[in-house]
C-alpha cells in the first residue's frame, strides 16, 4: 500500500480514537456533545470519498431530527422539513451565486480558445534574458490564465502538457519545474476574478466587490514572491534554472522585417519611417509598413489618450448642489411662512394671481392681494416696475443663475506621471529592435487580450460600474468573443462548455444548499455556542486568534478542499470575529492566501495529482511534493507579511469605497 494512502487512514483512525476517548458516556450525552460529534464524522466521511453536498444535506437532516427529537416524533420530522425546504430557497434566491456559473463559464471558454500555448511561447521570449527566464514565464502565465480561469486542474494540465517538457528539456530540475506549474496554477484561487471570494462573500456576508478589490495587490504580491524566488534560485544554483542558448532565445523575422533590417535600420520605428519615405521599400507593400507603423505607436497612442482622460478627470470640479435650488417637497412650510424673508410667496389671502377689482387693465391692486414679496425681504422694487419685474423673473433667473465653471489646477502628481511615462517611452522606442516588434506582436495575440478581458471584468467591478453578476455576463461575452477571434467556437466547444459550467455550478450550489442545512443543525444543537464558550474562555488576543485560525486552516487544507473548509467551518470562526474586533474582510483575505495549501499541501495536494497525470514516467509524486515545499513557505511569508502590513489588502477597498 501506498504511503499517502497509509498517511490517510492514519487520520481517519486519530480521529475515530479522538472521538471514542472525548465523547462521554451514552447517557451524559447532550445536544452540544452531538454537534461537535457531527463535526467530526463530517471530515471523516468526506475523507472516505463520499459526496460531500448530500453527506452534508443527509447528516444535517439527520442530527437536525436528534435536535428536534423532545417535541414528538411528528412535529421533529416537519421541523426538519421546513427546516431543508427554508434553507434551500434562501442559498437560491442568493444573487451574489449568480455570478458563479458565469464566471466558470467564461473560463472554459477561455482554456478551449487555446490561447496559453501562443502566452507561454511569448512571455517566454519576452523574458528570455532574465534568469530561470522559463520558470518565470511559467509562473507569469499561470497566473494570466489562472486568474482568466479560475479553474486549478485545468491550468495546471494544460501548463503540465506545455510547460514542462520545455523546463525538463532546458535542464531544470524537476522540483523546481513541478513547484512552479503547481504554485503558479493555484493563483486562480486568490487573484480576481476568484470564484473562492464570491463563495467566501456568500458565506460571510461581505461585499464580493470590496473583496475583490482587498485581493488584488496580495494576489500579484503572492506571484512577485515567486518570480524572486525562481530568480534567486536560478542565480544561486544555474544548475537547477540553467540560461537559454542563444539559438532558443533567437526569434525569427518575416521578410518584410528582414528587408528593413538591412536596407535601413535595425530599430523598428526609425527603420519603418526610413522605409516608408525610402526609394529602396519597393519590394514591401505600403499597407504592410502602415500596418506595423500603427503597432509600434500603439502604446504611445495608448499612453496619450489613458494622460488625456486622466487629466479631464482630476481637473474636472465636483459638481456642488446650488444653494438657492431646494429638493422638491422639502422646506413645505417655510414657504409658506411669511414671517421668513426672502424669495417670492403665495400672499396671505387665499385666492391666489387673479385680476384686482379696480378696472382699467393690469396693475398692482392696493392691497395684498396679488405677487408681492414677502414681509421682511430684503429686495424691494419699485411700484411701477413691479408688473415687469414679475413678468420677467422667470425667464431671467436661469439665465442669471448660470455659474461660470473653470476647471481646476492640474496636480503635480500628473505631471510627475506624464514625465515618468514619457521617459518610460522614449527608452522603449529606443530598445525596440524589429525582434522585439515580433515579440509585441506575439503578445499583442496572447497576453493583452486576456488581460484586457481581466481588466474590464475586474475595472467594471471595483469602480462599481457593474455588479459582480453582471461583470460575469460581460466575462462570458468577452470569451465568446474571444472564441470567435482564434476560431474556436465551434458546437463541440459550446457544448461542453456549458456542460461543464453547469455541472460545476450545481456542484457549488449544492455545496451551499449542504452547508446551509448543515450548520442550522450545528447551531441547533449548541455547537457553536460551545467552540465560542471554548475559544473565549482561552482569553485569546486578537494576535492569537488569528494564529490559531490560520493554522486550524493550514491544518485542514490537508484532507480537505477549499470549498469544504469555506462552507463547513468558516461559519464557526465568523462569529467569533466581533468578540476580537476583526474585519471579516481582512480576515477572508487571510483565509484566501491560506487556502491555497489546500492544493499543495500533502497527501491531499490535487495540484500535484493533476500534474502527475500528465508528466513523464519519470517524474515521482515525491518529487512533486517536494518541488511544492519551497512554494508552500512563500504562501505562509505572504500571510505574515499581509498582516504585518495589512495595507496591502485594505488600501485599495479604503480608496475605492
Amino acid at each position: 500500500m501506498r504511503k499517502e494512502v497509509w498517511f490517510g487512514l492514519s487520520i481517519l483512525i486519530a480521529i475515530v480514537i479522538a472521538i471514542a476517548v472525548m465523547m462521554p458516556a451514552p447517557a451524559d450525552i447532550t445536544n452540544g456533545h452531538l454537534g461537535l460529534l457531527m463535526l467530526a464524522l463530517i471530515v471523516v466521511t468526506i475523507m472516505l470519498g463520499f459526496p460531500t453536498a448530500f453527506t452534508l444535506m443527509g447528516m444535517g437532516v439527520m442530527f437536525t431530527y436528534l435536535a428536534y427529537r423532545g417535541m414528538g416524533p411528528e412535529i421533529a420530522i416537519n421541523q426538519t422539513l421546513d427546516l431543508m425546504v427554508l434553507r434551500t430557497y434562501a442559498v437560491m434566491t442568493n444573487d451574489v451565486l449568480i455570478a458563479v456559473p458565469l464566471f466558470i463559464f467564461m473560463g472554459y471558454l477561455v482554456e478551449r480558445a487555446n490561447l496559453i500555448e501562443k502566452l507561454f511561447k511569448s512571455l517566454h521570449l519576452a523574458m528570455a534574458r532574465l534568469p530561470g527566464s522559463l520558470a518565470v514565464a511559467t509562473i507569469v502565465t499561470c497566473a494570466v490564465f489562472a486568474t482568466a480561469t479560475g479553474i486549478v486542474g485545468a491550468v495546471v494540465t494544460l501548463m503540465g502538457l506545455l510547460a514542462m517538457p520545455a523546463m525538463l528539456k532546458a535542464g531544470y530540475s524537476v522540483r523546481l519545474t513541478a513547484g512552479c506549474i503547481t504554485a503558479g496554477g493555484c493563483l486562480g484561487i486568490m487573484i480576481p476574478p476568484s470564484v473562492l471570494l464570491i463563495v467566501y462573500g456568500a458565506v460571510a456576508g461581505v461585499s464580493v466587490v470590496k473583496l475583490y478589490a482587498g485581493a488584488f495587490f496580495p494576489g500579484l504580491m503572492l506571484a512577485g514572491l515567486y518570480v524572486t524566488y525562481v530568480i534567486i534560485v536560478a542565480k544561486v544554483s544555474p544548475k537547477s534554472a540553467p540560461p537559454l542558448s542563444e539559438a532558443e532565445r533567437r526569434v525569427t523575422l518575416p521578410a518584410f522585417a528582414q528587408s528593413i533590417k538591412h536596407d535601413f535600420s535595425n530599430r523598428a520605428l526609425p527603420g519603418i519611417l526610413s522605409a516608408m519615405k525610402g526609394k529602396q521599400n519597393a519590394d514591401v507593400p505600403m499597407s504592410v509598413l502602415s500596418r506595423n507603423l500603427l503597432i509600434v505607436l500603439l502604446p504611445a497612442l495608448f499612453f496619450i489618450g489613458a494622460m488625456g482622460l486622466t487629466h479631464n478627470i482630476v481637473t474636472t470640479p465636483e459638481k456642488t448642489a446650488d444653494a438657492h435650488l431646494m429638493e422638491m417637497g422639502m422646506g413645505f412650510d417655510s414657504y409658506n411662512d411669511s414671517s421668513l424673508g426672502g424669495g417670492l410667496a403665495e400672499p396671505p389671502l387665499s385666492g391666489g394671481l387673479q385680476e384686482p377689482p379696480v378696472a382699467g387693465g393690469l396693475q398692482e391692486p392696493p392691497g395684498a392681494s396679488g405677487l408681492q414679496e414677502p414681509p421682511g425681504s430684503a429686495l424691494t422694487e419699485p411700484s411701477g416696475a413691479a408688473t415687469a419685474s414679475a413678468a420677467a423673473t422667470p425667464a431671467a433667473t436661469p439665465a442669471a443663475s448660470e455659474p461660470v465653471v473653470e476647471r481646476l489646477d492640474t496636480p503635480r502628481g500628473f505631471w510627475i506621471a506624464l514625465a515618468i511615462g514619457v521617459a518610460l517611452l522614449i527608452a522603449y522606442y529606443a530598445f525596440l529592435t524589429l525582434a522585439r516588434l515580433e515579440i509585441f506582436k506575439m503578445l499583442l495575440t496572447s497576453f493583452f487580450p486576456l488581460a484586457i478581458l481581466i481588466l474590464a471584468v475586474l475595472g467594471s467591478i471595483v469602480f462599481g460600474f457593474a455588479t459582480p453578476s453582471e461583470a460575469a455576463a460581460m466575462g462570458s461575452f468577452g470569451g465568446i468573443l474571444l472564441a470567435i477571434a482564434y476560431r474556436r467556437l465551434k458546437y463541440d466547444v459550446l457544448k461542453e462548455s456549458v456542460y461543464l459550467a453547469a455541472k460545476t455550478s450545481a456542484m457549488v450550489c449544492w455545496l451551499f444548499v449542504g452547508s446551509s442545512i448543515f450548520s442550522a443543525a450545528f447551531a441547533l444543537l449548541g455547537g457553536q455556542e460551545i467552540i465560542n464558550t471554548w475559544v473565549l474562555g482561552m482569553d485569546l488576543t486578537p494576535v492569537q486568534f488569528l494564529i490559531m485560525a490560520q493554522v486550524v486552516i493550514f491544518l485542514l487544507g490537508w484532507p480537505l478542499e477549499w470549498t469544504e473548509i469555506i462552507v463547513i467551518f468558516m461559519p464557526i470562526f465568523l462569529p467569533l470575529l466581533a468578540h476580537y474586533q476583526i474585519d471579516p474582510l481582512f480576515f477572508g483575505l487571510l483565509v484566501a492566501l491560506n487556502l491555497q495549501t489546500a492544493f499543495l499541501s500533502p497527501p491531499v495536494a490535487m495540484s500535484a495529482f493533476y500534474l502527475k497525470g500528465v508528466s513523464p514516467p519519470h517524474v515521482t509524486l515525491n518529487q512533486i511534493f517536494l518541488g511544492m515545499l519551497p512554494f508552500m513557505g512563500i504562501q505562509i511569508v505572504a500571510i505574515v507579511l499581509l498582516y504585518i502590513f495589512p495595507g496591502i489588502g485594505l488600501w485599495l477597498p479604503r480608496v475605492l469605497y
